[in-house]
C-alpha cells in the first residue's frame, strides 16, 4: 500500500480546484471589466450607485474601505465623468455621490460584457446548476469570512476583508 492517500490527486480536491478555476475565472471576468477599462474596485462603487445617490461614507461602508482610499477611487470616476459630487443641502459636511449618464452607460456595458463572459464561463451548467453553484459558493465564502478555517489566512492585495481585519 502507498504511503500516499488515495485522495492524494489535486484535481479531487474541492480547494485545489477551486484556487485553478478561480484563478481562470478572474482572468476571464478581467477580460470583461477591461472593455470599460475599470478597476473592480471603481466598478463595485458604480454597482452601488446603481439604485441612486449615496453619501461617501455609506459607499466606504458596503466597499469595506477606509474613507480616506475612497476618495482616490471617486477622484478618478469624477474625472472619467463617470459620477459627480455634491455637498447635502441638509448637512454641508457630507457628500453624496450620485451616477452621471456616462457612469449609468459604464455600468450598462460592464454588465453587457460581464453577462456575455458568464455565459461563456458557465454554458455546461443549467439554470438550476447556477444557482445550486452560486449557492454552495457563498456558503463556503461565509465559512471562510468567519474564520471558521482553520490556517493562516494570507489575502490578496484585492481582497475584499476590511481593512482593519487584515494582518499586517
Amino acid at each position: 500500500m502507498s504511503a500516499v492517500s488515495e485522495s492524494a490527486n489535486l484535481t479531487d480536491r474541492l480547494g485545489f480546484l477551486l484556487a485553478t478555476r478561480g484563478d481562470a475565472t478572474k482572468a476571464r471576468i478581467q477580460i470583461a471589466m477591461g472593455a470599460v477599462n475599470l478597476p473592480p474596485r471603481h466598478a463595485m462603487t458604480l454597482m452601488h450607485l446603481r439604485d441612486g445617490p449615496r453619501s461617501q461614507r455609506e459607499i466606504a461602508d458596503i466597499l469595506e474601505i477606509d474613507p480616506s482610499q475612497l476618495v482616490a477611487i471617486l477622484n478618478d470616476l469624477e474625472c472619467r465623468g463617470q459620477l459627480e459630487r455634491r455637498r447635502d443641502p441638509i448637512d454641508r459636511r457630507r457628500h453624496i455621490v450620485e451616477l452621471t449618464e456616462a457612469g449609468a452607460a459604464t455600468l450598462e456595458a460592464m454588465q453587457s460584457a460581464l453577462d456575455e463572459a458568464e455565459r461563456e464561463l458557465f454554458s455546461g451548467l443549467s439554470e438550476a446548476d447556477r444557482a445550486l453553484l452560486r449557492d454552495l459558493l457563498n456558503r463556503v465564502s461565509v465559512t471562510v469570512e468567519h474564520g471558521e478555517c482553520s490556517g493562516e489566512m494570507v489575502p490578496s492585495s484585492e481582497s475584499s476583508a476590511p481593512a482593519a481585519a487584515r494582518k499586517p
